[in-house]
């Protein structure tokens, strides 16, 4: 198939994964929370062991060609500490919600904000499948693979927080945003200074989200399934 056909049923596959939502993970021995943990897992190896070292390896052939290595670079990992502040805030106005509500789901307008800007994060998503393919094949069935278990996790944790608005309409917004950002990708072609950066607020991001699932007490996380998934994910991407 050509890059296009494949990045085009990538963007299909990952907006699916919203659209399946709950009936994840519904069958099988394994419990579910195991089955998020080993997604966390796999989603903090693919970005310290791929997704940051790509960035870096931008920067230095920015280096190379035009000398602009120390601003790219700094640009690339304050890009990554903003994409974990913006989460962080965004999580913080849902508990502050989820408090004010007295209840587990936060007000629709809270709710709102969240969808969107998980939609506009869904969108980069999508745009960089393109960026991906042009690197390599094994890159972006890599990169899918990694963002199709960080959806997974998202999911979950937009569920929990939104409940109904996000069951109801959040997550066709979502899926819809991966299939706009795979689209704008065929049609806009960032040059390779712009693409470090999406990449790395993508890292801060993910690890954020990671975090927010995986440390709180009552996530009831499982260390063991989070490294086995870690080291799994981490040796196929130093293997390939």
């Amino acid at each position: 198939m050509t890059t296009t056909w494949v990045t085009g049923f990538l963007a299909v596959c990952l907006a699916g994964l919203h659209l399946a939502g709950r009936r994840l993970f519904e069958v099988g021995a394994v419990p579910r929370r195991a089955w998020l943990s080993a997604a966390s897992g796999v989603s903090l190896a693919y970005v310290f062991v791929h997704l940051l070292p790509e960035v870096a390896h931008i920067a230095a052939e920015l280096e190379e060609s035009t000398g602009w290595l120390a601003s790219v670079e700094r640009n690339a990992w304050l890009m990554a500490l903003v994409g974990l502040l913006a989460f962080y805030a965004l999580q913080q106005q849902a508990e502050r919600s989820k408090a004010a509500e007295q209840d587990r789901q936060t007000d629709d307008r809270v709710g709102w904000v969240h969808i969107g800007a998980y939609g506009l994060y869904n969108m980069v998503i999508g745009y960089l499948l393109l960026e991906q393919a042009r690197l390599s094949d094994s890159s972006v069935w890599l990169f899918a693979a990694a963002m199709g278990v960080h959806f997974v996790v998202n999911d979950h944790g937009l569920r929990e927080d939104h409940g109904r608005l996000y069951h109801d309409t959040g997550r066709y917004v979502l899926a819809a945003a991966v299939l706009v950002g795979w689209l704008a990708s065929l049609v806009v072609v960032l040059p390779e200074v712009a693409v470090g950066l999406p990449l790395a607020f993508l890292a801060g991001s993910i690890v954020l989200t990671v975090v927010k699932e995986e440390l709180p007490e009552e996530r009831e996380s499982r260390v063991g399934p989070l490294v086995l998934g870690a080291a799994g994910y981490a040796a196929i991407l130093l293997v390939i």
